[in-house]
Parts: C-alpha cells; sequence; structure tokens
C-alpha cells in the first residue's frame, strides 16, 4: 500500500527548506522503488492569509488520513499583529492537540565532521549522541486556570498551572523507555520532585513504569542539575524524558551542542496507527527567508526520522545520513556551519551534493 505523506511548508524558510526535501524524497522514491503518495496544504501565516485561520479543520482532517506530516516552519514578523487565537503558531498548537501528538522526539546528534562547530570542545562532544523525549500535549503549556489578572489592589497576577494526571506520565514514558531500549538501553527521568508535586509525582510514575523494562538502566535528575551536566559531560547521556517545560528549554540547549540548530530534526508521536509529524527545530527565520541561505539538513533529517518511525523505510534514512556525512566530511557546508576553509554553499547548492552523494553506489 502506498504510504502518504503530508507536506505543511509554513513560512519564512519553511517553504523553501521544504522544497529541497521534496528532492530527497524524489530521489529516494528512484533508488529505492517505492512510491509515496504526497499531498501539499497551508499552515502558520501562509494559511492564515488564504483563509483567515492558521490552521483549517480541512487541512487537519487531510493529517488523519497520514502516515506522517512533514512540517517546514510557522510564523514571522508580518503576523506579530494578528489576534492570538489566529497568530502562525496558534496552528501549531492546534495540530499537536488534535493529532495527539504527546510525546516529542529531539535528537542532539553530533555528526563528527562538526566536531568544531560545537559550543563545547571536541573533546567533550565527540560522539554525542542523545535523544530528548519531551511530553507535548500537557503541563504548564495547557494547564488551567492560567492568565492575567487584575487584583482589587492595584496588582496583575499571571497564572499558570502546571498539572500532569498518571496516564499523561505513562503515554511518555513508555515512549521514551521503548527508546532507550532500542539504543544503548539508558533512561535518564528529569524533574523536580524536590520542590513541585508534579515533579513528585513524575518522579514515582517513571520509577513504578519501569517494572515493565528491567533491561533499561533508570536515572532520575533535577532539571537544573540536568542543564549543568549538558555543558559538564553531555555524553554521559542516552535518552532523557521530561515534561513540557524542561523539555522545551533542555532540547533547546542540548541542540546548541551539535553546532547548529540548522542540524536538527525532531518527531512528534501519537498513539500506535495514528499519523506523526515531523519538522526541523529551527523555527521560520524569516530575516534569511528568500536569500538561498538556510541549512535544508534538519527539514531533510525530519524525513529521515519519518522513514525510521512512521514510514518503515530505515533504509533510506541511513541512505539520507550517512549522505550527509559524506558531503559534510568533503568540508561543504551552508553559511551558519561554515568554518575558515569550508566550501560555503546555498541551500540549492548544498542540498545537489547531498542528492550527489545518495546517488552514488
Amino acid at each position: 500500500m502506498t504510504q502518504k505523506i503530508i507536506i505543511l511548508a509554513g513560512d519564512g524558510i519553511g517553504p523553501e527548506v521544504m522544497r529541497e526535501t521534496m528532492r530527497v524524497i524524489t530521489t529516494a522514491q528512484n533508488i529505492f522503488n517505492v512510491k509515496f503518495d504526497i499531498h501539499h496544504h497551508l499552515i502558520g501565516g501562509a494559511s492564515y492569509d488564504a483563509h483567515g485561520e492558521p490552521l483549517t479543520d480541512d487541512v487537519i482532517e487531510a493529517c488523519k488520513t497520514a502516515n506522517a506530516i512533514l512540517l517546514g516552519a510557522v510564523g514571522g514578523p508580518k503576523w506579530a499583529d494578528v489576534p492570538y487565537d489566529k497568530r502562525p503558531e496558534a496552528g501549531l498548537l492546534k495540530i499537536r492537540k488534535s493529532l495527539n501528538l504527546f510525546a516529542n522526539l529531539r535528537p542532539a546528534l553530533l555528526f563528527d565532521p562538526l566536531l568544531n562547530a560545537s559550543s563545547l570542545k571536541p573533546d567533550y562532544v565527540r560522539g554525542l549522541d542523545i535523544m530528548i523525549v519531551r511530553e507535548l500535549t500537557g503541563g504548564v503549556y495547557f494547564g488551567e486556570p492560567r492568565g492575567i489578572f487584575e487584583l482589587e489592589n492595584g496588582e496583575r497576577k499571571g497564572v499558570n498551572t502546571q498539572i500532569y494526571i498518571t496516564s499523561e506520565i505513562h503515554r511518555v514514558g513508555r515512549v521514551a523507555f521503548e527508546t532507550a531500549r532500542a539504543r544503548y538501553k539508558k533512561l535518564c527521568s528529569v524533574d523536580k520532585a524536590n520542590v513541585m508535586e508534579s515533579g513528585k509525582l513524575w518522579r514515582e510514575e517513571i520509577t513504578k513504569l519501569s517494572a515493565d523494562y528491567p533491561d533499561v538502566e533508570l536515572t532520575h535528575m533535577y532539571a537544573d542539575n540536568c542543564a549543568m551536566q549538558l555543558l559538564r559531560t553531555p555524553t554521559q547521556f542516552d535518552v532523557i524524558v521530561t515534561d513540557n517545560l524542561f523539555g522545551d528549554i533542555l532540547s533547546d540547549e542540548a541542540s546548541m551542542l551539535t553546532g547548529s540548530l540548522g542540524m536538527l530534526p525532531s518527531a512528534s508521536l501519537s498513539y500506535a496507527g495514528k499519523p506523526s509529524l515531523f519538522e526541523p527545530i529551527h523555527g521560520s527565520a524569516p530575516d534569511i527567508a528568500g536569500q538561498n541561505s538556510a541549512n535544508p539538513m534538519a527539514a531533510i533529517l525530519s524525513f529521515a526520522m519519518a522513514c525510521d518511525l512512521a514510514l518503515n523505510q530505515p533504509e533510506i534514512a541511513q541512505k539520507i545520513r550517512s549522505s550527509i556525512n559524506y558531503v559534510l566530511s568533503h568540508n561543504m557546508r551552508t553559511k551558519d556551519i561554515a568554518e575558515t576553509n569550508s566550501i560555503v554553499l546555498g541551500t540549492n547548492e548544498i542540498n545537489t551534493e547531498i542528492i550527489k552523494a545518495m546517488e552514488m553506489k
């Protein structure tokens, strides 16, 4: 059966990096003799301009029929004055909620040729390969009550509520344990159990869940210590599982260990058999949109993650990663990862080299 891919290019550099991803998909289809059923739809500011909504219900329904969804990026200053519920980012929150995308997988993988591009010295990051599993649809970003309130004494109060229930912790915990089981069998659960009741519950429930995974070594760490350890000895980590807020912060920190946001993909997973979403983590970067200077590798690697996790095409995923490593090892770079003697190429040109590497025997 032909597998269906929905393309949501979005805004800023999103259409540029997704255009290059489409070239890689076409190449992969030719090399591996597979056929994907590909459909393009709007999200974010592009959708707002066309329909007055950052994500329409029709697109949500189309996404529900897909095997994988590839997203470029959303947002930009053009829509800064749009009402909050109509802003491009609201489309991203809507698709996460509508498709129950509860587990966000963000790898921090350092390609050997980029050792000197890391924010840390090479000896600290050589061999870096971390997977951060972030709970994506609960916690402080979605808890109620929330808002800004006027008090009787004239002061204002901002309220956000951190809430987790057992089932939310267990479902993302199982994703993390299964991920660790398929890698190096080490899982570090991150919380603030020392000062937060939600963190105490998180730690207790992850510990209970570990009984089902006796082959996985479970450790616990406070979030502030984890932030420090990522800068001190990042290679100690295999898989990290944490809540929405801490996952947001720690995965951004870990990303800088790899040299550039332009190298990092992500996956947002739903329940078994349901569509998952794959996207680069770099955002829409409107300041460089249309300049042929964006790094397309995070978007291309997001398709590789889709091949691994949703499309049952691990050979394609491996071919993409090895081809990117080949290009980097020959000192070809986009501007964001360029070194003194690098061959600096534009968005289109670097992908042409990746495709050439894919087509090599």
